[in-house]
């Protein structure tokens, strides 16, 4: 795929995305399709648990290649402090809280529109977040993401600081 253009993969967001791995980037892949016919849409590769810290950058990502955010939906365990709403771009966007998995995350555009987005543990190596990402938006994919999550190894990976 061309860093800019998307041409030799038509639909899918640009690779410059995937190789935005430096501090305060939003990483995120979308398979954007109008099909959508994977399992998953998306993978989101959050630099923290920290859910206020991380939503603002991934809602206004979305926002602008989507259209507005109704809710997100997650599993509150999985994150820290988790508010019931919040406020981004001059939007408020509903977080329900209920157990998705720690490992999904749902956003809703509209009344009825969801995607699903792969959540890649912030401790996740890069090479296997991107490894991740990848696999969860290909084209009629049928693995969940905890399958994803096993089969690049994430998970069984000691956390980043350790490495």
């Amino acid at each position: 795929m061309s860093d800019e253009t998307g041409a030799s993969h038509p639909g899918l967001l640009p690779d410059r995305f995937k190789q935005a791995a430096k501090p305060g980037a939003v990483l995120l892949r979308l398979e954007t399709t109008q099909s959508r016919e994977g399992a998953l849409d998306g993978a989101w590769w959050p630099h923290s648990r920290d859910i206020s810290a991380e939503l603002p950058s991934l809602i206004s990502a979305l926002t602008e290649h989507i259209g507005p955010i109704a809710s997100i939906g997650l599993d509150a365990g999985a994150w820290d402090d988790v508010p019931p709403r919040l406020v981004v771009d001059g939007r408020s966007v509903h977080i329900d809280q209920h157990p998705v998995g720690d490992d999904t995350v749902i956003i809703t555009r509209g009344d009825r529109d969801h995607f699903s987005l792969l959540v890649v543990p912030p401790q996740a190596s890069r090479d296997a977040a991107l490894a991740a990402m990848a696999r969860a938006i290909e084209g009629g994919g049928t693995d969940s993401a905890q399958q994803i999550l096993i089969a690049t190894r994430i998970g069984s990976e000691p956390p980043a600081e350790a490495i």
